[in-house]
């Protein structure tokens, strides 16, 4: 699946949140997409999803214009997000909160085996199942937040802020979880992160967004040598 992004404009009543944004993820590439607060990053993500409001450019999947789909048609054809703050259902069990992440598939029989692995690869969910999601740690409600969202069977999943309030041992084993996902299953990931170096660790390309607009791109290398991205997201000591 590749989805191209072309020209993007979302506004908020008087807030230009997005100003014309470009970019493309190729199948099985993980992109990220930097920048600090306000910058649009959040904003880009719900857009390509269908819960912000474009008002101009397009969204694409293999060629095809979904810029006006519903969300859960683009959910059924391969996109899945996993939002920022996790939005896990706290009163809901573990094993409901698995199950709405499969809301819109239609090949039942195959879901409970999914799950079953899910529980293979996740012993603390698995423990959990028929417990309330808040009972979790931060960083069990995040690997929730991710299962769930591959039980939607993405082709491509988008990341908003993985890592967020977590601790460097979570984020770190958050982020071998996401190279997993790639590697092992083939999944084109859209990430955003504010923690610069992990995602340029991951990623084969990445944006930078500033006021809605984007400023820079290219590969991680080129970025992490470039003056303006050194000095405002990396530090001036970081090198290759």
């Amino acid at each position: 699946m590749r989805l191209e992004v072309s020209d993007l404009h979302v506004h908020y009543g008087r807030i230009h949140a997005l100003r014309g944004v470009s970019l493309a993820v190729g199948n099985s590439e993980i992109v990220a997409v930097l920048g600090a607060n306000g910058a649009g990053k959040s904003s880009l993500l719900r857009a390509i999803m269908g819960l912000a409001p474009v008002s101009a450019g397009r969204v694409a999947l293999d060629g095809v214009d979904i810029t006006h789909w519903p969300p859960h048609r683009r959910v059924r054809n391969g996109l899945s997000l996993v939002p920022e703050g996790r939005r896990i259902i706290m009163s809901l069990t573990v094993h409901e909160n698995l199950l709405m992440g499969a809301f819109a598939r239609h090949d039942a029989h195959t879901i409970k085996p999914e799950i079953d692995a899910i529980y293979d690869r996740f012993s603390n969910l698995s423990a959990r199942r028929h417990m309330s999601a808040s009972v979790l740690s931060g960083g069990e409600q995040q690997m929730l937040a991710i299962a769930r969202g591959l039980l939607a069977n993405p082709q491509l999943m988008m990341l908003d802020e993985p890592s967020l309030g977590l601790s460097p041992r979570l984020t770190a084993e958050v982020f071998a979880l996401i190279r997993e996902l790639n590697r092992r299953r083939g999944l084109a990931i859209l990430l955003i992160e504010q923690n610069t170096h992990q995602a340029l660790d991951l990623a084969a390309r990445a944006h930078v967004l500033e006021l809605g607009r984007k400023v820079m791109e290219g590969e991680p290398a080129q970025l992490r040598t470039d003056p303006a991205l050194r000095d405002a997201y990396l530090g001036r000591s970081a090198s290759i």
